[in-house]
């Protein structure tokens, strides 16, 4: 009973603050497995920072992860009306569709197996080995040994494309630099009155949309050596270089790399992969050139997962993948640069 009400709790905290910064920490010295035993024994604090523009709403926090059809395939999900994605609304009647790839149902290295499997037994809501399997956004619940996405209800069960079973860990490189006239002076908007921001966009093979470069972090891996890794590859086609190319690469990398950041977000991200049991959680982290002079010697290359690389103007007119639009806007809010024709970038009153 205890464990069923600390699940139920817990998806009523993560579905008020879905797509925002979500840390749920114990005020005492209990451990994981106390808390999902007595609610009683813990008592827990959140901490909400709602990415700027988003207003909280079930139809903008939980969108990209109900449409159909599934990506990369012709499977339909079961339609999840806005009044029923959260699990705290009973629903007798749902009835997802199973879903999971046969590209993960293979077996490779960076996918669970089935979760029927007898010789499989992860660890939800820890570090299982060097897999991660906390949140982003603080305990999830897991109903008959699945584990649920904290942010309601998508229509479809298994997996899909991911290949852990709860959260999928990945790490988004912004890099910002400011958009100069080809004397070098900063360009203003004729109207906000602000500089311009551009940012390196890749095109996503997969979908064909425009995105931030960013993977999924490996077993064990930081997350800085993620981003700086998935940088390289999908921006600077670093898998195709000679181990000479590679070596100055990393040297030029290092210096952007190595430089103070700010972490645009961290948590659960509304993604047309995310499944009932399986979702994208990600750190999106900004890296800005000020004077440009970094990247000015590093050459864009699209490779890996990327179709396309460039450099991309931030206003209000972009159109991303997933929620990255959304992590932009943040970076035009802290840099103090351009996102719309109103003087203003933060959320509307």
């Amino acid at each position: 009973m205890a464990g069923g009400f600390l699940g139920k709790t817990l998806a009523a905290v993560s579905l008020s603050v879905a797509l925002a910064s979500v840390t749920v920490k114990s005020l005492g010295s209990c451990s994981v497995a106390a808390c999902r035993n007595s609610l009683s024994s813990c008592r827990f604090h959140v901490n909400s920072n709602i990415m700027s523009g988003f207003n909280g709403t079930k139809e903008n926090s939980h969108n990209k992860a109900r449409t159909s059809p599934y990506p990369g395939s012709k499977v339909q999900r079961s339609q999840v009306p806005n009044d029923k994605v959260d699990w705290l609304v009973e629903w007798h009647d749902y009835n997802p569709v199973e879903y999971t790839a046969v590209s993960v149902l293979a077996g490779p290295q960076w996918a669970d197996p089935q979760i029927t499997e007898s010789n499989f037994s992860p660890k939800f809501n820890e570090k299982d080995g060097q897999v991660e399997r906390k949140s982003q956004n603080g305990l999830y619940e897991v109903k008959n040994g699945r584990p649920r996405n904290p942010a309601g209800r998508t229509g479809l069960v298994g997996r899909g494309l991911l290949g852990r079973w709860g959260p999928n860990h990945a790490a988004d490189p912004i890099i910002t630099r400011w958009k100069r006239d080809r004397s070098g002076n900063k360009i203003t908007h004729p109207i906000s009155g602000k500089n311009i921001l551009q940012f390196v966009a890749i095109k996503r093979k997969d979908c064909g949309e425009w995105a931030i470069p960013g993977g999924m972090v490996d077993p064990g891996e930081k997350i800085s050596a993620t981003l700086k890794r998935e940088f390289g590859e999908e921006a600077l086609n670093s898998l195709q270089k000679s181990s000479a190319e590679k070596r100055e690469l990393q040297e030029k990398l290092q210096k952007l790399f190595n430089q103070e950041h700010l972490v645009i977000y961290k948590g659960y991200v509304d993604d047309p992969r995310n499944t009932d049991n399986a979702w994208m959680e990600t750190e999106a982290v900004n890296y800005h050139d000020e004077t440009g002079e970094i990247m000015d010697n590093l050459t864009l290359e699209a490779g890996d997962d990327a179709g396309k690389v460039k450099w991309m103007d931030i206003s209000d007119k972009l159109k991303l993948y997933a929620s990255h639009a959304q992590f932009i806007k943040s970076v035009a809010e802290k840099r103090d640069a351009h996102w719309s024709k109103d003087s203003e970038t933060g959320c509307p009153g």
